[in-house]
């Protein structure tokens, strides 16, 4: 609970920062591209899965983010989230302030707690290597959300899924190697998770 609440927190902060900077001309603008980052949309998995089951247990969203399938999902997400973060995009920006506190705890601190749970409190031995597939249904959505918007509004959260600047046929290799390194991921912990205990 203590770290479903930091992470609401933290989206909560994040998103009042959105609207007084640069991310659009106005509040609709601004409000959704705030929604069009994986992170954002990633952490919003994060926090449902770490306060549903606890406040709503028996609602059926509760018991949805209380699936192992479920929660690993959100695991594998948040690890990519991290992963990205610190090996491409860290060094593109020089954040201070209340901008950085809101960038650690997103990209950081909240993937660190949510595979921590995952790995003390999720039941794992009934995962199956084919959940992986489903688990790429929220990434390719999310994907082709990018890409529509994208040519749209010419606005791209990440500079890897810019078509105006890479092409649309380096993006598509992008996605498509992301896809991969999901479900490489999503094997891993299926796989490791098995051997578990817990």
């Amino acid at each position: 609970m203590a770290a479903g609440i930091l992470g609401w927190a933290a989206l909560v902060l994040q998103y009042a920062l959105v609207l007084r900077g640069p991310l659009g001309a106005d509040l609709f603008t601004r409000t959704v591209n705030f929604f069009s980052y994986f992170t954002i949309l990633t952490n919003i998995l994060a926090a449902l899965a770490l306060t549903l089951p606890w406040l709503a247990p028996q609602s059926a969203l509760g018991e949805f983010f209380s699936r192992p399938s479920v929660r690993t999902a959100i695991a594998a997400y948040i690890i990519i989230v991290m992963a990205i973060v610190y090996l491409i995009l860290r060094h593109l920006s020089n954040l201070q302030g209340w901008d950085f506190i809101a960038d650690l705890l997103l990209h950081y601190v909240m993937p660190i707690l949510f595979v921590i749970d995952w790995l003390l409190l999720v039941p794992k031995q009934a995962l199956k290597l084919r959940d992986t597939l489903y688990w790429l249904a929220f990434p390719v959505v999310y994907l082709i959300w990018t890409f529509v918007h994208g040519a749209a509004s010419g606005f791209y959260p990440y500079p890897f899924l810019n078509t105006g600047e890479l092409g649309i046929a380096r993006v598509l290799l992008n996605e498509a190697g992301l896809l991969v390194v999901f479900l490489i991921l999503g094997s891993i912990l299926v796989t490791g998770g098995n051997r578990r205990k817990i």
